[in-house]
């Protein structure tokens, strides 16, 4: 049902890949996104988003917004309830949205629960963040974990592995 999508091969996870299906390709929700996304889970523009080998919007109550662009690159592993919204309103016109540059996420990045990505920000290579971080800055370095709000850096890391 869905290619070249690193998803584990458990029974209990194909399982779950089978009632997501069932979900999205019958029922009809996120029916137009091309890779398996939670029923509880919104992706918006899926045609701007750049979604590597994993699966963003698998986990539990996350919402994606693709409108200006995202690119996620290889093995980044997305929790339950993160949102990364890649477009904001016009604080003078809130009928406006204000164009921008994408969300880039690095390779071997790490997203945890409740994690908030803003407009603009890239995320360098091996970047974990914390749960319930919101991200309003690049952090492009990599190597690194990030926390708090707005986030920051808490740990340099080693290369992964």
């Amino acid at each position: 049902m869905y290619r070249n999508y690193d998803i584990e091969n458990s029974v209990h996870s194909q399982l779950t890949i089978l009632k997501i299906g069932f979900f999205q390709k019958i029922l009809g929700f996120n029916r137009d996104v091309p890779w398996p996304v939670h029923w509880t889970s919104s992706v918006s523009r899926c045609d701007n988003i750049m979604p590597g080998t994993r699966t963003p919007g698998l986990g539990k109550g996350c919402h994606i917004d693709g409108r200006n662009g995202i690119k996620i690159g290889k093995n980044v592993w997305i929790g339950p309830h993160v949102k990364i919204i890649s477009m904001n309103h016009n604080v003078n016109n809130y009928h406006y949205y204000i164009k921008a540059g994408p969300i880039i996420i690095g390779d071997n990045c790490w997203l945890g629960a409740s994690v908030i990505i803003l407009p603009e920000v890239e995320l360098g290579e091996h970047t974990v963040v914390a749960a319930g971080a919101i991200v309003t800055k690049s952090f492009p370095d990599g190597n690194q974990v990030i926390g708090g709000n707005p986030a920051k850096v808490i740990k340099r890391l080693d290369e992964y592995e």
